[in-house]
């Protein structure tokens, strides 16, 4: 049985004018990944070190968890956010991970089928909502139901729609509301979500489909409204427990400092969970 069936339960590219102004980034990805090679074939790290691969959705929050962490502890977190599919593909690929947090069970649920995971080192950890976004100055969206119309001739901008939980999760809603066929050609689609986030922000897209935690980190777009939960999977959060590191940092994030930060960044925990 996937853990989505059982613990989790319960709780286009783009367009060529946007494709210079979004290379920045992608570069920028490219070299935390060179600097993880670095980590992955040369020097061990040092014992007190703790490297965490997280959902790009999360680094607001985790940011300030980790200083917390290191603030407390002494010592010191390695953050590298990007989609959970990429993260869970490097460590397939061997990537000396301790923690992972990603965005949705699927990809834990293939760790833990490839034996990379015991499935007792996995625990859900928080919830999420699905939002559409619009950049803050343009009040003239008010709902989702106007999607298709909203667009005049812009894209939507979401993270890749096979791969990248929030694309997943963005597409079962607009199949679920009927909504798909009508906006499947004019998708932007980028390597994660804080990436489709970025091109509403920037301008470049009218309307982004993130998580709701995006839109309020975010003061450039302004949230247009939530998806119906019932319209996709239920979004969770697992975090795993990799490698034999002896540290804390799996346990902290189950802590009640923690706890109130994600809170505060609009997360919900599945320990409060109804």
């Amino acid at each position: 049985m996937s853990l989505r069936s059982s613990a989790f339960r319960a709780c286009g590219s783009l367009p060529p004018e946007v494709r210079r102004r979004f290379l920045g980034p992608i570069w920028l990805s490219l070299s935390a990944v060179l600097v993880l090679a670095g980590l992955w074939g040369g020097s061990a790290r040092a014992a007190d070190t703790v490297l965490v691969f997280a959902a790009a959705s999360l680094k607001t929050a985790l940011d300030e968890v980790a200083m917390q962490y290191e603030a407390e502890t002494g010592h010191d977190v390695t953050l590298s956010y990007a989609g959970s599919s990429a993260l869970a593909r490097q460590i397939e690929a061997g990537a000396p991970v301790d923690v992972f947090l990603s965005a949705n069970p699927d990809w834990v649920d293939r760790l833990v089928d490839q034996g990379l995971v015991r499935p007792g080192d996995v625990v859900p950890l928080l919830t999420n909502r699905l939002a559409l976004v619009a950049p803050a100055q343009d009040a003239r969206v008010t709902g989702i139901e106007a999607l298709p119309e909203a667009l005049v001739g812009g894209r939507l901008a979401m993270a890749l729609v096979e791969a990248v939980p929030a694309g997943i999760y963005g597409k079962q809603a607009l199949n679920t509301l009927g909504l798909w066929p009508a906006l499947m050609d004019h998708v932007a689609q980028t390597d994660n979500v804080s990436a489709a986030l970025r091109l509403v922000a920037l301008g470049e897209a009218p309307l982004g489909i993130v998580y709701q935690t995006d839109a309020q980190a975010e003061p450039r777009v302004r949230l247009v409204g939530l998806f119906p939960e019932d319209s996709h999977d239920p979004i969770i959060y697992p975090a795993v427990r990799l490698g034999d590191a002896d540290h804390d940092f799996f346990d902290y994030l189950h802590g009640p400092a923690a706890a109130e930060v994600f809170s505060r960044n609009g997360f919900g925990l599945v320990s409060q969970a109804p």
